[in-house]
């Protein structure tokens, strides 16, 4: 790779929390940012705008911001071509960039991925790793090319997945953890030192978009698997099932923190329903699963705060027989 031998203009690309710290981090290097293209703002609930943290990191550093719909049209080309950028740099950015945009920086693009490609290739690479099991997870960053998250891999660094992280807690862990990636891989740009490696095919998994239906808990799954699914859908779509109370009523509930069973407090399980409460001393809340028994430790019932197993059984009068699950 020729060595640019000079800092590089940089344009960055992207929307989420995710791409924060990085991109904060490119101010304090010894390259120029010349342009942020995120996404449009957007209203919330009661017409409230949502903060944009990229925007106003931009907007702090006096830096020119583009809120293009779409990234690839001939205006925002145009914009591109005119702040005459060395390389792009995307991050959560949410639009798919064209090959002619991608001709447009003399070096190209990279992207900042929260997988150890070519693992989780797609939009949620953070959730599919925990729902799977995966002890173990990093940042990729690698050159862009028109097909998804397929581009050779310039510089990669793992992390072990802690035992309780949630997809949230993780994907904040990342951020911070691509910013020295991302340092490493500008100054190879500069040098002219970087080496590309291919990804192999062979490998690819995928980690597309879900819908928020993909939170309900199902109680068939192993109550590792299960586990695993309470962890990877916090914050969202956030994971829930129904509580069949006695009196006949259903009661939504979101289960945020759970523990698979130890040995020594399993009950019998003989002829137990998937769902059911096999055990509810006023301390321990425990549910049948499709193999081995799940610790309920918090959930949030709807409408009320999220709590420790305790108080809500202070407040609902549960015991052994009832069920969760439709």
């Amino acid at each position: 790779m020729e060595s640019q031998n000079k800092p590089l203009r940089l344009v960055m690309m992207g929307t989420g929390h995710f791409a924060l710290p990085a991109f904060r981090s490119l101010y304090d290097s010894p390259h120029e940012v010349v342009g942020i293209f995120t996404q449009p703002d957007r209203l919330g609930k009661g017409h409230h705008q949502h903060r944009h943290p990229l925007k106003e990191l931009a907007e702090e550093n006096k830096t020119p911001v583009f809120q293009p719909q779409n990234v690839n049209s001939p205006e925002s080309l145009s914009r591109l071509r005119a702040l005459d950028a060395d390389l792009c740099v995307v991050a959560a950015y949410g639009q798919i960039l064209s090959a002619e945009l991608l001709e447009i920086p003399k070096l190209g693009a990279i992207n900042l991925h929260a997988s150890l490609l070519p693992k989780y290739r797609g939009a949620a690479p953070v959730l599919y790793a925990i729902l799977n099991g995966e002890t173990e997870t990093g940042i990729t960053i690698f050159q862009i090319e028109p097909k998804l998250d397929a581009g050779p891999i310039l510089d990669v660094e793992k992390t072990m997945i802690l035992p309780k992280e949630t997809t949230g807690e993780l994907t904040e862990r990342l951020s911070h953890q691509a910013v020295p990636v991302l340092q490493r891989v500008l100054e190879g740009f500069r040098k002219g030192t970087l080496r590309k490696t291919i990804q192999k095919t062979d490998r690819v998994t995928k980690a597309p978009s879900l819908k928020k239906s993909a939170g309900i808990i199902d109680w068939s799954k192993t109550a590792k698997e299960i586990a695993c699914h309470i962890r990877a859908m916090q914050p969202w779509p956030n994971p829930f099932t129904f509580l069949n109370l006695s009196d006949g009523r259903q009661l939504r509930a979101i289960i945020s923190d759970v523990e698979v069973c130890a040995e020594e407090i399993l009950e019998d399980s003989t002829g137990r329903e998937l769902g059911t409460i096999t055990k509810c001393d006023g301390k321990n809340l425990l549910v049948q699963t499709g193999e081995g028994q799940l610790q309920i430790l918090e959930l949030k019932p709807e409408g009320k705060p999220s709590m420790p197993i305790a108080s809500f059984l202070n407040g609902y009068a549960l015991e052994a027989g009832d069920r969760f699950g439709k």
